[in-house]
């Protein structure tokens, strides 16, 4: 996974994810949601055979990039559990 800076300032963020698509996406912006100070988290993707998404994170007073890294660590939170209890139920 290769990420490209658009936008890099402390309380706005936009990047573009080589090779990635709607699933983890959707996930990250859906959790970046769950993070107090958010007022912005979205992401497009102008074509899906040609382009890679880009998202936008933006924040009120929080440092964008914080915001950004705890949904990822909350995701990560959540897969493992889902993982955890996916085995007990083998």
């Amino acid at each position: 996974m290769e990420i490209n800076w658009l936008t890099d300032e402390k309380n706005k963020i936009e990047f573009e994810i080589k090779g990635e698509n709607h699933t983890l996406c959707n996930a990250v912006r859906q959790e970046l949601w769950n993070v107090e100070d958010t007022n912005i988290a979205a992401y497009k993707i102008e074509h899906p055979l040609v382009s890679n998404p880009v998202m936008i994170v933006e924040t009120s007073k929080t440092d964008a990039k914080k915001a950004l890294h705890t949904s990822i660590e909350n995701l990560r939170k959540k897969v493992k559990e889902l993982r955890e209890a996916f085995s007990k139920s083998k």
